[in-house]
């Protein structure tokens, strides 16, 4: 029978926040597969769990998944952990996920910390929407175009980042999205826990006065949707109205319809935009 693999979340911070049916899963299976051996030898010592573990990392993940792959096929039960929070999200867990499905593996979740949602709730911002990019890309063209992507995300936006490049990411954050409201989310569930809302701009002058320590969540306010609309009514406003129409009938819209798309974008009535059309069209009888 084919074992199964158990994603098991473990404490950002604070040991106290492991759950029971993890601390049993930990105990239970024939192998711990960790992202650093090193640095969860101590969390297993705490809680006096004795499991093998084997290492699985950013750097051995494509291989090292086939082979918990094939483990699990004999019928080895594995539990995944990362160094804190939940396995998959921002870290290779995704492959072996990936490759148990490709495989017909038996996988399931224990659902515990996960600093970008603890950031999130903490942050003062909109919950309801948001999205979550993880590190932004080291590569210089793909950085930029996730930051132009970023440009116009209307959903809150949550960036995780390290204390030696936090500086030049509020920087370029605050260059490209404008300087928008962040809450800066530090030791996240520790005795220093700091959440520091303030805007892009003033978040990168008092880090370089203060230097930073620790991993940090950046949670930024999405764009706001009134303002887009009011960009778009203002870019519309600066064109003729029989140009705006002409996009519109370039697009195969009667005229009807043209006016009616044009009155909306403009915010006025269409009986507003028929008038002027008529009046431009036989001006002598004004």
């Amino acid at each position: 029978m084919p074992g199964k693999l158990y994603l098991c979340a473990t404490p950002i911070g604070n040991l106290d926040d492991i759950t029971l049916r993890v601390l049993r899963t930990l105990q239970e299976v024939d192998l711990i597969a960790a992202e650093d051996t090193r640095h969860s030898i101590k969390l297993l010592n705490h809680f006096e769990i004795k499991t093998p573990m084997t290492s699985y990392h950013e750097y051995n993940k494509i291989e090292k998944a086939r082979y918990l792959v094939e483990q699990m096929r004999q019928g080895v039960n594995i539990a995944l952990i990362t160094d804190a929070g939940t396995p998959g999200i921002s870290d290779p867990g995704e492959e072996l996920v990936r490759q148990c499905y490709e495989a017909g593996i038996e996988l399931t979740s224990l659902p515990g910390p996960a600093a970008c949602v603890t950031a999130l709730t903490m942050s003062g911002m909109a919950t309801r929407r948001f999205c979550f990019e993880a590190f932004l890309p080291t590569d210089k063209k793909d950085r930029q175009w996730v930051l132009e992507e970023l440009k116009r995300e209307t959903r809150t936006i949550i960036v995780y980042e390290a204390p030696h490049r936090l500086i030049r990411t509020l920087k370029e954050l605050g260059g490209t999205l404008g300087n928008r409201k962040v809450s800066v989310c530090r030791e996240l569930t520790k005795k220093y826990e700091t959440i520091f809302r303030t805007t892009l701009e003033e978040a990168a002058a008092y880090y370089e006065e203060n230097e930073p320590r620790g991993e940090c969540v950046l949670v930024i306010e999405g764009r706001s949707i009134e303002g887009m609309k009011e960009e778009e009514r203002q870019s519309w406003e600066s064109m003729a109205i029989e140009e705006h129409m002409e996009v519109y009938l370039g697009q195969g819209l009667d005229k009807k319809e043209a006016m009616k798309k044009v009155a909306k974008d403009r915010g006025v009535s269409k009986r507003e935009i028929y008038q002027y059309l008529m009046e431009l069209e036989d001006p002598g009888d004004m």
